[in-house]
Protein backbone atom coordinates (compact mmCIF):
# COMPACT_ATOMS: atom_id res chain seq x y z
CA UNK A 1 0.00 0.00 0.00
CA UNK A 2 1.21 3.73 -0.87
CA UNK A 3 2.11 5.55 2.38
CA UNK A 4 3.29 9.37 2.43
CA UNK A 5 6.88 9.21 3.30
CA UNK A 6 8.98 12.40 4.88
CA UNK A 7 12.82 12.13 4.00
CA UNK A 8 14.62 14.66 6.41
CA UNK A 9 17.69 15.71 4.48
CA UNK A 10 15.73 14.47 1.68
CA UNK A 11 17.34 16.94 -0.95
CA UNK A 12 20.86 15.27 -0.13
CA UNK A 13 22.71 12.59 -1.32
CA UNK A 14 20.92 9.70 0.05
CA UNK A 15 17.62 10.85 0.31
CA UNK A 16 17.30 11.97 -3.16
CA UNK A 17 18.25 8.14 -4.16
CA UNK A 18 15.53 6.76 -1.75
CA UNK A 19 12.91 9.11 -2.98
CA UNK A 20 14.19 7.94 -6.39
CA UNK A 21 13.54 4.53 -5.11
CA UNK A 22 10.15 5.31 -3.25
CA UNK A 23 8.50 6.97 -5.94
CA UNK A 24 9.25 3.60 -7.91
CA UNK A 25 6.96 2.10 -5.76
CA UNK A 26 4.05 4.90 -5.97
CA UNK A 27 4.75 6.14 -2.32
CA UNK A 28 4.35 9.75 -1.99
CA UNK A 29 7.19 12.10 -1.18
CA UNK A 30 8.43 15.43 0.95
CA UNK A 31 11.66 16.49 1.56
CA UNK A 32 12.48 18.58 4.35
CA UNK A 33 16.07 19.81 3.76
CA UNK A 34 17.75 23.17 4.73
CA UNK A 35 20.19 22.49 1.82
CA UNK A 36 22.90 23.43 3.45
CA UNK A 37 26.19 25.77 1.78
CA UNK A 38 28.25 23.21 2.72
CA UNK A 39 26.79 20.29 1.10
CA UNK A 40 24.84 22.55 -1.90
CA UNK A 41 26.29 25.19 -2.39
CA UNK A 42 26.23 28.95 -1.79
CA UNK A 43 22.95 29.23 -4.28
CA UNK A 44 20.66 27.05 -1.90
CA UNK A 45 18.13 26.09 -4.58
CA UNK A 46 16.39 23.26 -5.25
CA UNK A 47 19.10 20.72 -6.49
CA UNK A 48 18.23 19.78 -10.43
CA UNK A 49 18.84 16.02 -9.21
CA UNK A 50 15.47 16.00 -6.94
CA UNK A 51 12.93 14.69 -8.47
CA UNK A 52 10.03 17.15 -9.41
CA UNK A 53 7.63 15.01 -8.11
CA UNK A 54 8.91 15.12 -4.60
CA UNK A 55 7.70 18.25 -2.46
CA UNK A 56 10.23 19.82 -1.29
CA UNK A 57 10.08 21.64 2.04
CA UNK A 58 12.79 24.02 2.78
CA UNK A 59 13.67 24.47 6.43
CA UNK A 60 15.89 23.23 9.61
CA UNK A 61 15.19 20.01 11.66
CA UNK A 62 16.10 22.30 14.18
CA UNK A 63 12.71 24.26 13.80
CA UNK A 64 9.83 22.84 15.64
CA UNK A 65 7.62 25.08 12.92
CA UNK A 66 8.88 23.45 10.04
CA UNK A 67 9.42 20.10 11.26
CA UNK A 68 5.53 20.60 12.29
CA UNK A 69 4.87 21.70 8.78
CA UNK A 70 6.96 18.88 7.05
CA UNK A 71 4.72 16.20 9.02
CA UNK A 72 1.61 17.37 8.33
CA UNK A 73 -0.73 14.41 6.84
CA UNK A 74 2.61 11.77 6.54
CA UNK A 75 2.79 8.62 7.29
CA UNK A 76 6.52 7.30 7.57
CA UNK A 77 9.60 9.62 8.33
CA UNK A 78 12.86 8.18 7.39
CA UNK A 79 15.28 10.41 9.39
CA UNK A 80 18.46 11.35 7.37
CA UNK A 81 19.19 15.11 8.55
CA UNK A 82 22.56 15.10 9.66
CA UNK A 83 25.84 17.38 10.01
CA UNK A 84 28.63 15.09 8.59
CA UNK A 85 31.91 14.97 9.00
CA UNK A 86 34.67 13.38 11.73
CA UNK A 87 37.23 15.32 11.17
CA UNK A 88 34.72 18.50 11.81
CA UNK A 89 33.15 17.44 14.56
CA UNK A 90 35.95 17.50 16.25
CA UNK A 91 36.04 21.58 16.08
CA UNK A 92 31.95 22.42 15.72
CA UNK A 93 30.73 21.24 18.09
CA UNK A 94 28.35 23.11 18.93
CA UNK A 95 27.05 22.86 15.46
CA UNK A 96 27.32 19.26 14.94
CA UNK A 97 25.56 18.55 18.74
CA UNK A 98 22.72 20.90 17.73
CA UNK A 99 21.81 19.53 13.98
CA UNK A 100 22.60 16.07 14.85
CA UNK A 101 21.53 15.77 18.80
CA UNK A 102 18.77 18.68 19.23
CA UNK A 103 17.79 18.32 15.48
CA UNK A 104 16.35 14.61 16.21
CA UNK A 105 15.03 15.20 19.83
CA UNK A 106 12.70 18.08 17.93
CA UNK A 107 11.28 15.80 15.21
CA UNK A 108 11.39 13.48 18.10
CA UNK A 109 9.07 15.48 19.97
CA UNK A 110 6.86 16.07 17.09
CA UNK A 111 6.40 12.79 16.49
CA UNK A 112 5.31 12.50 20.39
CA UNK A 113 2.55 14.58 19.48
CA UNK A 114 2.01 13.01 16.38
CA UNK A 115 2.98 9.50 15.85
CA UNK A 116 3.46 8.09 12.69
CA UNK A 117 3.13 4.55 11.16
CA UNK A 118 6.61 3.91 10.79
CA UNK A 119 10.18 5.57 11.65
CA UNK A 120 13.83 4.81 10.30
CA UNK A 121 17.17 6.82 11.47
CA UNK A 122 20.28 6.37 9.70
CA UNK A 123 23.02 6.03 12.02
CA UNK A 124 26.67 5.63 11.07
CA UNK A 125 29.26 2.77 11.42
CA UNK A 126 31.57 5.42 13.53
CA UNK A 127 29.75 4.28 16.42
CA UNK A 128 31.67 1.44 16.60
CA UNK A 129 34.94 3.30 16.50
CA UNK A 130 37.83 0.53 15.94
CA UNK A 131 35.60 -2.40 14.30
CA UNK A 132 36.04 -6.53 15.75
CA UNK A 133 39.08 -7.79 15.71
CA UNK A 134 40.46 -11.89 15.94
CA UNK A 135 43.54 -12.85 18.56
CA UNK A 136 46.00 -15.29 16.79
CA UNK A 137 44.48 -18.06 19.26
CA UNK A 138 40.74 -17.24 17.64
CA UNK A 139 38.94 -15.59 20.23
CA UNK A 140 37.56 -11.95 19.62
CA UNK A 141 38.39 -8.78 20.86
CA UNK A 142 36.10 -5.82 20.69
CA UNK A 143 37.64 -3.18 23.24
CA UNK A 144 41.33 -2.55 21.06
CA UNK A 145 42.03 0.78 20.63
CA UNK A 146 46.06 2.51 19.58
CA UNK A 147 47.37 5.25 21.94
CA UNK A 148 48.90 8.58 21.21
CA UNK A 149 52.38 7.47 21.42
CA UNK A 150 51.83 4.49 18.95
CA UNK A 151 50.11 6.83 16.59
CA UNK A 152 52.99 9.15 16.44
CA UNK A 153 55.50 6.44 15.91
CA UNK A 154 53.68 5.63 13.06
CA UNK A 155 53.06 1.97 14.44
CA UNK A 156 49.52 1.80 12.57
CA UNK A 157 48.36 -1.68 13.31
CA UNK A 158 46.36 -2.81 16.62
CA UNK A 159 47.80 -5.28 19.04
CA UNK A 160 46.22 -7.03 21.69
CA UNK A 161 47.24 -6.52 25.29
CA UNK A 162 50.30 -8.59 25.16
CA UNK A 163 51.47 -7.46 22.01
CA UNK A 164 50.00 -9.89 20.11
CA UNK A 165 48.78 -8.65 16.53
CA UNK A 166 45.10 -8.53 16.01
CA UNK A 167 43.40 -9.63 12.68
CA UNK A 168 40.17 -7.77 12.03
CA UNK A 169 37.11 -9.21 10.99
CA UNK A 170 33.70 -7.86 9.73
CA UNK A 171 31.90 -6.24 12.50
CA UNK A 172 28.38 -7.15 14.08
CA UNK A 173 26.02 -4.92 15.43
CA UNK A 174 26.89 -6.80 18.93
CA UNK A 175 29.67 -5.23 18.85
CA UNK A 176 29.67 -2.90 21.61
CA UNK A 177 30.08 1.03 20.64
CA UNK A 178 33.47 3.04 21.01
CA UNK A 179 32.88 6.62 20.37
CA UNK A 180 36.09 8.33 19.07
CA UNK A 181 34.66 11.25 17.64
CA UNK A 182 31.64 14.09 17.95
CA UNK A 183 30.32 13.13 15.30
CA UNK A 184 30.01 8.89 16.42
CA UNK A 185 28.64 10.01 19.58
CA UNK A 186 25.87 12.46 18.16
CA UNK A 187 24.92 9.79 15.81
CA UNK A 188 24.80 6.98 18.99
CA UNK A 189 22.68 9.63 20.16
CA UNK A 190 20.18 9.68 17.38
CA UNK A 191 20.02 5.92 17.17
CA UNK A 192 19.12 5.88 20.79
CA UNK A 193 16.74 8.60 21.30
CA UNK A 194 15.21 7.42 18.19
CA UNK A 195 14.60 3.80 19.20
CA UNK A 196 13.68 4.87 22.99
CA UNK A 197 11.00 7.02 21.78
CA UNK A 198 9.58 5.10 18.58
CA UNK A 199 9.32 2.42 21.87
CA UNK A 200 7.31 4.69 24.15
CA UNK A 201 4.73 6.08 21.82
CA UNK A 202 4.62 2.89 19.98
CA UNK A 203 6.15 3.63 16.34
CA UNK A 204 8.09 0.99 14.93
CA UNK A 205 11.58 2.22 14.39
CA UNK A 206 14.69 0.79 12.57
CA UNK A 207 18.07 2.45 13.34
CA UNK A 208 20.48 0.91 10.16
CA UNK A 209 23.97 2.29 10.64
CA UNK A 210 25.92 2.92 7.20
CA UNK A 211 29.02 2.22 6.56
CA UNK A 212 30.89 4.57 3.74
CA UNK A 213 28.64 5.36 1.31
CA UNK A 214 29.87 6.21 -2.53
CA UNK A 215 27.80 7.33 -5.66
CA UNK A 216 26.60 9.66 -8.08
CA UNK A 217 25.22 12.80 -6.16
CA UNK A 218 27.75 13.06 -3.25
CA UNK A 219 28.75 16.73 -2.35
CA UNK A 220 31.74 17.06 -4.10
CA UNK A 221 32.97 20.23 -2.76
CA UNK A 222 32.42 19.45 0.84
CA UNK A 223 35.72 18.61 2.47
CA UNK A 224 34.33 16.53 5.08
CA UNK A 225 31.89 13.93 2.95
CA UNK A 226 32.89 10.64 2.48
CA UNK A 227 36.54 9.84 1.73
CA UNK A 228 35.29 8.42 -2.07
CA UNK A 229 34.10 11.85 -2.89
CA UNK A 230 37.06 13.90 -1.63
CA UNK A 231 39.40 11.53 -3.41
CA UNK A 232 37.25 12.34 -6.70
CA UNK A 233 37.20 16.21 -6.11
CA UNK A 234 41.19 16.30 -5.58
CA UNK A 235 41.15 14.17 -9.23
CA UNK A 236 39.23 16.12 -11.14
CA UNK A 237 41.16 19.10 -9.76
CA UNK A 238 44.24 17.33 -11.51
CA UNK A 239 45.62 16.46 -7.58
CA UNK A 240 46.80 13.37 -5.89
CA UNK A 241 44.69 11.83 -3.46
CA UNK A 242 45.81 12.37 -0.26
CA UNK A 243 45.83 9.32 1.98
CA UNK A 244 46.84 9.20 5.89
CA UNK A 245 48.51 6.82 8.40
CA UNK A 246 49.95 3.94 5.35
CA UNK A 247 46.68 3.88 3.60
CA UNK A 248 46.12 0.47 4.63
CA UNK A 249 43.12 0.38 6.64
CA UNK A 250 40.08 -1.19 5.60
CA UNK A 251 36.81 0.18 5.32
CA UNK A 252 33.64 -1.06 3.34
CA UNK A 253 32.46 1.23 0.88
CA UNK A 254 28.34 0.48 0.02
CA UNK A 255 27.02 2.06 -3.34
CA UNK A 256 24.36 4.80 -2.57
CA UNK A 257 21.66 2.79 -4.44
CA UNK A 258 22.17 -0.48 -1.86
CA UNK A 259 21.59 2.01 0.36
CA UNK A 260 18.49 3.05 -0.83
CA UNK A 261 17.26 0.07 -1.23
CA UNK A 262 18.20 -1.28 2.23
CA UNK A 263 16.07 1.87 3.61
CA UNK A 264 13.21 0.95 1.59
CA UNK A 265 13.35 -3.01 2.08
CA UNK A 266 13.19 -1.64 6.27
CA UNK A 267 9.70 0.20 5.76
CA UNK A 268 8.09 -2.80 4.09
CA UNK A 269 9.49 -5.39 6.85
CA UNK A 270 7.86 -4.78 9.95
CA UNK A 271 10.11 -7.66 11.59
CA UNK A 272 12.96 -5.07 11.70
CA UNK A 273 11.33 -2.78 14.46
CA UNK A 274 13.14 -1.84 17.62
CA UNK A 275 16.53 -3.12 15.53
CA UNK A 276 19.97 -1.74 14.37
CA UNK A 277 21.13 -3.32 11.37
CA UNK A 278 24.53 -2.50 9.30
CA UNK A 279 23.58 -1.82 5.75
CA UNK A 280 27.32 -2.10 3.48
CA UNK A 281 28.90 -4.19 1.04
CA UNK A 282 29.99 -7.39 3.42
CA UNK A 283 33.85 -6.49 1.31
CA UNK A 284 36.82 -4.37 2.58
CA UNK A 285 39.11 -2.57 0.55
CA UNK A 286 42.03 -0.58 1.71
CA UNK A 287 42.03 3.22 1.40
CA UNK A 288 45.05 3.44 -0.94
CA UNK A 289 43.56 1.09 -3.20
CA UNK A 290 40.20 2.60 -3.22
CA UNK A 291 42.37 6.16 -4.07
CA UNK A 292 44.13 4.15 -6.64
CA UNK A 293 40.99 2.67 -8.39
CA UNK A 294 39.22 6.01 -8.27
CA UNK A 295 42.45 7.26 -10.00
CA UNK A 296 42.49 4.83 -12.80
CA UNK A 297 38.09 4.76 -12.59
CA UNK A 298 38.00 8.41 -13.57
CA UNK A 299 41.39 8.36 -16.17
CA UNK A 300 43.92 9.59 -13.80
CA UNK A 301 45.96 6.63 -13.20
CA UNK A 302 49.06 8.72 -13.26
CA UNK A 303 47.63 10.68 -10.03
CA UNK A 304 48.51 8.22 -7.73
CA UNK A 305 48.13 8.65 -3.76
CA UNK A 306 50.12 10.67 -1.70
CA UNK A 307 50.54 8.80 1.29
CA UNK A 308 50.67 11.38 4.54
CA UNK A 309 51.75 9.35 7.35
CA UNK A 310 49.46 11.36 9.29
CA UNK A 311 47.00 10.85 11.70
CA UNK A 312 43.34 12.76 12.45
CA UNK A 313 41.84 12.49 15.77
CA UNK A 314 38.86 10.88 15.77
CA UNK A 315 40.11 8.46 12.97
CA UNK A 316 40.30 4.27 13.39
CA UNK A 317 41.95 1.77 11.92
CA UNK A 318 39.56 -0.84 10.26
CA UNK A 319 35.96 -1.38 10.19
CA UNK A 320 34.02 -3.25 7.89
CA UNK A 321 30.60 -4.32 7.99
CA UNK A 322 29.20 -7.96 8.78
CA UNK A 323 25.38 -7.52 6.49
CA UNK A 324 24.36 -10.86 8.20
CA UNK A 325 21.50 -8.94 10.17
CA UNK A 326 20.81 -7.02 7.08
CA UNK A 327 20.34 -10.35 4.97
CA UNK A 328 18.50 -12.13 7.27
CA UNK A 329 16.03 -9.56 8.58
CA UNK A 330 15.48 -7.26 5.17
CA UNK A 331 16.16 -9.81 2.56
CA UNK A 332 19.25 -7.33 1.75
CA UNK A 333 21.69 -8.28 -0.83
CA UNK A 334 24.07 -5.78 -2.15
CA UNK A 335 23.62 -5.49 -6.01
CA UNK A 336 26.56 -3.37 -6.94
CA UNK A 337 29.89 -4.40 -6.96
CA UNK A 338 32.74 -1.96 -6.53
CA UNK A 339 33.70 -1.96 -9.60
CA UNK A 340 30.44 -1.07 -11.25
CA UNK A 341 29.74 1.56 -9.06
CA UNK A 342 33.13 3.35 -9.68
CA UNK A 343 32.07 2.88 -12.94
CA UNK A 344 28.92 4.44 -12.89
CA UNK A 345 30.31 7.55 -10.43
CA UNK A 346 33.46 7.91 -13.21
CA UNK A 347 30.25 8.70 -15.97
CA UNK A 348 28.65 10.73 -13.60
CA UNK A 349 32.18 12.78 -12.65
CA UNK A 350 32.27 13.48 -16.14
CA UNK A 351 29.30 16.49 -15.93
CA UNK A 352 30.85 17.75 -12.62
CA UNK A 353 33.06 20.43 -11.17
CA UNK A 354 34.30 20.44 -7.92
CA UNK A 355 35.64 23.24 -5.68
CA UNK A 356 39.05 21.33 -4.08
CA UNK A 357 38.86 22.28 -0.69
CA UNK A 358 40.65 19.48 0.66
CA UNK A 359 43.83 21.46 1.69
CA UNK A 360 42.03 23.62 3.57
CA UNK A 361 40.70 21.27 5.89
CA UNK A 362 43.23 19.79 6.45
CA UNK A 363 45.15 23.04 7.46
CA UNK A 364 42.14 24.02 9.86
CA UNK A 365 42.60 20.34 11.48
CA UNK A 366 46.45 20.82 11.41
CA UNK A 367 46.30 24.49 13.02
CA UNK A 368 44.08 22.75 15.67
CA UNK A 369 46.03 20.31 16.30
CA UNK A 370 43.88 17.77 15.42
CA UNK A 371 46.65 15.63 12.75
CA UNK A 372 49.59 14.46 14.36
Amino acid sequence: MASHILITGGAGFIGSHLADALLARGHRVRALDNLSPQVHGEDGGRPAYLDPEVELVVGDVRDPAAVRRALAGVDVVVHLAAAVGVGQSMYEIAHYTAVNNLGTAVLLEALSARPVERLIAASSMSVYGEGLYRRPDGSLCAGAERSLEQLRAGQWELHGAEGEPLLPVPTPETKPPALASVYALSKYDQERMCLMVGRAYGIPTTALRFFNVYGPRQALSNPYTGVLAIFASRLLNGKTPLVYEDGLQRRDFVSVLDVAAACRLTLERPASADMVLNVGSGRSFSVREIAERVAAATGRPELRPEVTCKYRVGDIRHCFADITGARAVLGYEPKVALEAGLAELADWLQTQEAIDRGGEAGAELAARGLTV
